[in-house]
C-alpha cells in the first residue's frame, strides 16, 4: 500500500503557506526567523521546499507556522 508522502507532493499547505506570507508581505528569512522565536527551527531553504511541495511539514511545524501567520491551522489547507 502507497503512503500519500510517496507521491510528488509531501505536504499539503506549501501553496497556501506562499500566497499567505506574500499577502503579508513577509520574506521565507522573515517567516523562519519568527518560527525560530517560537523554538521551531525551519531554515529558509525548508521553507522554500515546503512551498515547492517538496518538504514535509510535522504538526508542530504546522501549528507554528498558522500562529506565525496569524490563521487558523485549517486556512493552511483551504483552497
Amino acid at each position: 500500500m502507497a503512503r500519500i508522502i510517496d507521491g510528488e507532493k509531501k505536504n499539503l499547505i506549501g501553496g497556501n503557506l506562499r500566497q499567505l506570507r506574500l499577502a503579508l508581505k513577509m520574506s521565507q528569512q522573515e517567516l523562519s526567523n519568527k518560527l525560530e522565536l517560537l523554538g521551531v527551527y525551519i531554515c529558509r531553504g525548508s521553507v522554500s521546499r515546503i512551498e515547492d511541495y517538496s518538504r514535509t511539514v510535522t504538526d508542530i511545524e504546522l501549528f507554528a507556522i498558522a500562529e506565525v501567520l496569524g490563521v487558523d491551522p485549517k486556512a493552511l489547507y483551504t483552497k
